[in-house]
């Protein structure tokens, strides 16, 4: 039988002790991670994190992803490891570059992603191993900064990747990776990357916990599994490369429509059909639950490991996580 791990992605668009309340039943339910998204217009994720620490007993618990651009990675470093503490060392550190668009939002630059994240990581690692950092980069200074709570040494550190220099990025220093793909068509050259980077980096792939950071949608009606995905898709869609909508034979034309329908949140039409069910296909795991079944044994043939089950899950998250629990993790395990 195929060993795949399941993650689930909660934001906290809603109040902590819902966020909880949801991770405790995907605890239950069979589910190793979950991953708290990191927006400025939520719960803040550590907040979070805090909370679900408190009311669960063995899930892991990851930011997914914070950046370091928000926060100095020191800072970040600080409250993981105070995640990390409070939970009984189920602490798991999701470090991206952020978003363009939002950081513009608060009148932060987007700037030098890749040193800025290998500088993150390299700041949050010599904390986790000495307590104590000093560090001088192209990004980030700390001429002196200690600890005074002792840190997990062995904290997994997984980086958010998609683009080509940031997977290469993540084979050479995260122990796991979040990609934000849910078709096997994007994974085969994002796998290559990280084949090619272990490789370079004296690894092994099997060091790597490669994780498809899914737009999952799943119903026991079809229909209503792909209408509920089609916001989420076509918002993928609209913020894609253009060679990566190619892939699936999607359009500057369909992407420009995508943008225009997400920009303007007119989405009871994108619902009502104005995602084409082909953009669904492309950007989400969307359906009954033996269709997800089967896309999930195609990514795990790709050399995935783990499937995050992202927004929007379903008609109801305790219902979605119901039909995960049921029908698609006792395939896996």
């Amino acid at each position: 039988m195929v060993q795949i791990k399941f993650g689930i992605e909660l934001s906290p668009e809603r109040p902590c002790y819902e966020i909880a309340f949801h991770s405790k039943i995907a605890e239950d339910a069979g589910f190793c991670h979950v991953w708290i998204t990191d927006h400025y217009n939520n719960r803040n994720v550590w907040v979070t994190l805090a909370d679900i620490a408190r009311n669960t007993r063995t899930i892991f618990l990851g930011s997914a992803v914070t950046n370091p651009y928000v926060c100095n990675p020191v800072w970040s470093a600080s409250a993981l490891f105070t995640i990390d503490e409070m939970s009984g060392g189920r602490a798991v550190f999701g470090i991206g570059a952020g978003d363009r668009l939002t950081l513009n939002a608060m009148g932060m630059d987007w700037d030098r992603p890749l040193c800025a994240i290998r500088e993150a990581v390299g700041i949050f690692r010599e904390l986790a191993e000495n307590g104590k950092v000093k560090y001088k980069g192209q990004m980030f200074q700390v001429p002196k900064a200690k600890l005074k709570i002792k840190p997990r040494k062995n904290i997994a550190v997984y980086m958010g990747a998609q683009g080509p220099k940031m997977l290469a990025l993540a084979s050479h220093i995260a122990d796991g990776v979040l990609i934000n793909f849910s078709h096997p068509e994007d994974f085969k050259p994002a796998i290559a990357i990280l084949r090619e980077g272990v490789v370079h980096a004296g690894r092994n792939l099997d060091e790597v916990d490669i994780a498809a950071y899914t737009s999952f949608s799943i119903d026991e009606k079809r229909e209503k599994a792909i209408r509920k995905a089609r916001i989420v898709a076509g918002a993928i869609a609209a913020g894609c490369p253009d060679y990566v909508n190619e892939r699936h034979n999607i359009t500057k034309e369909e992407a420009g429509r995508m943008r225009e329908l997400f920009s303007a949140q007119r989405f009871d039409e994108m619902k009502e059909g104005g995602v084409p069910d082909h953009i669904v296909e492309a950007y989400s795991i969307a359906g009954t639950p033996r269709e997800c079944v089967e896309k999930i044994f195609r990514l795990s043939d790709m050399g995935v490991n783990q499937i995050v089950c992202g927004m929007p899950l379903g008609k109801s998250k305790v219902d979605a996580i119901k039909l995960i629990r049921e029908n698609v993790i006792p395939c896996f395990t």
